[in-house]
C-alpha cells in the first residue's frame, strides 16, 4: 500500500501564499494520477486540483482557478500545490490523493485509491 505525507500547511494572513507538498512512497508514483482536496469543519470534502501521471494534464475547480497551481516532480516522488492570494475561506485541512490510472484526471474523490493524513491551512483576515 502506498503512503502519502503532506506538509507545508500553517497559519497565514489573507493575501499570502503557501506551497503544499505531498511526498509519495511505496508505489510507482509516476504511474498514478494525483489530486488535492480540502475539507473545512462541517463541510464536504472538495476537489481542488488534479494532475495526470506524467504531468501533462491538469484541471482545477472553478472556485480556485487562477489562485491554485498543481505540479509534480516524478523524479522526487513529490506533488505540489501552490496557493496564492489566500482567503479566510481557504481555511481547511488539505489532502493529497493518488489514483491508479495513468492518463486520468479527476476531482471526484471516489476515483482515488489512497490518501494522505492532511495538513492544516488556516488563513486569518
Amino acid at each position: 500500500q502506498g503512503r502519502l505525507v503532506e506538509s507545508g500547511g500553517g497559519s497565514v494572513q489573507a493575501g499570502g501564499s503557501l506551497r503544499l507538498s505531498c511526498v509519495a512512497s511505496g508505489f510507482t508514483f509516476s504511474t498514478y494520477f494525483m489530486g488535492w482536496f480540502r475539507q473545512a469543519p462541517g463541510q464536504k470534502r472538495e476537489g481542488l486540483s488534479t494532475i495526470s501521471a506524467n504531468g501533462g494534464r491538469t484541471m482545477h475547480a472553478r472556485s480556485v482557478q487562477g489562485r491554485f497551481a498543481i505540479s509534480r516532480d516524478n523524479a522526487e516522488n513529490t506533488l505540489y500545490l501552490e496557493i496564492n492570494n489566500l482567503k479566510p475561506e481557504d481555511t481547511a485541512v488539505y489532502y493529497c490523493a493518488a489514483g491508479a490510472r495513468r492518463n486520468h484526471i479527476s476531482l471526484w474523490s471516489p476515483d482515488y485509491d489512497f490518501w494522505g493524513q492532511g495538513t492544516q491551512v488556516t488563513v486569518s483576515s
